[in-house]
């Protein structure tokens, strides 16, 4: 009589888990020290723009046009100064969200592992971020004291698809733009590389967050779902709003006043955002966020 044999059990690797390892591998194979990889020791060349002149806030308006090259100039090295510093304050909030999700959770497991990747990318991005607004000579610029104290509280409530979808949304709007910086020779070398190093690192972080909404989503309600819909808005609404602070045109030696004023009206800039922004309301369409209440909050934002 044969000896049955058993096989060994074999461990079904979830989905998340899978575009985990993937995420962890490609991590491995590309990624940056912005220690070494930017170039900190040249001064600043007033010569070139601090981003893409069409991604200016004044781009296309009459103060614009009257403005002399070098003025422009000034003012797209404060902008890119401001969304840097914006940058810096919302990683700090996706970095808290991210460490309170897997708090307790399987260190063995790449989802836990990719995490505390992801982090540890956050940090250098931070810190290169602020030592390159330093470069630029700009101040550091902060977000209103409301949407501080609302980052403050969205960080300590936002759980599931409620987090990551928010992260999504911070990253997508971010990489369009910086896409486009990276690549223009009008931009100062170093916030090229700036910009290079982030669009290649949070391509990463962008997978993770449509692939953890996609799960949290598959288990929400439908009131779940629909009051996850509104605070992610909300959280895009005061995101986009605080990038550029209202400092930036007092300190390129502008009239604020009536640079705020043009700034708000600029059609051209809001159309720029709902460009840089379609990819992500299909997105946000497809796993049903999109509500009427949402909508609104797009709208405000000129993101649609």
């Amino acid at each position: 009589m044969a000896l049955s044999i058993p096989r060994p059990e074999t461990r079904t690797q979830p989905a998340e888990e899978g575009v985990a390892r993937r995420l962890l591998d490609s991590s491995a194979q590309l990624s940056y020290d912005p220690l070494t990889e930017v170039d900190w020791e040249t001064p600043l060349d007033t010569g070139y723009h601090g981003a893409s002149p069409e991604w200016s806030t004044l781009y296309g308006t009459a103060y614009w046009n009257e403005m002399t090259e070098e003025q422009r100039k000034a003012l797209t090295r404060q902008e890119a100064a401001s969304v840097a510093s914006t940058g810096i304050w919302f990683e700090m909030i996706l970095q808290q969200m991210v460490l309170r999700d897997i708090y307790a959770k399987d260190p063995t497991d790449d989802t836990f592992q990719w995490a505390l990747t992801e982090i540890a990318d956050e940090c250098r991005h931070s810190i290169m971020f602020a030592r390159g607004a330093k470069k630029l000579g700009a101040p550091a610029y902060r977000p209103h004291r409301v949407a501080v104290e609302l980052g403050r509280l969205f960080k300590t409530v936002a759980f599931g698809e409620a987090a990551y979808a928010a992260i999504l949304v911070a990253e997508e709007v971010l990489d369009v733009m910086q896409r486009d910086w990276m690549r223009d020779e009008r931009v100062v070398p170093f916030v090229r590389t700036i910009n290079n190093i982030h669009v290649v690192e949070e391509s990463r972080h962008m997978k993770f967050a449509r692939e953890e909404t996609r799960r949290h989503l598959a288990r929400a309600g439908r009131v779940r779902r629909g009051t996850h819909s509104v605070l992610i808005a909300i959280a895009a609404y005061v995101i986009v709003t605080s990038m550029v602070n209202p400092k930036v045109y007092a300190n390129a030696g502008l009239d604020q006043e009536r640079a705020v004023r043009e700034a708000r009206a600029n059609e051209h800039h809001k159309a720029m955002l709902r460009s840089s922004c379609a990819g992500l309301m299909d997105f946000l369409g497809s796993v049903g966020l999109l509500t009427k209440p949402a909508l609104y909050w797009y709208k405000r934002a000129h993101l649609i």
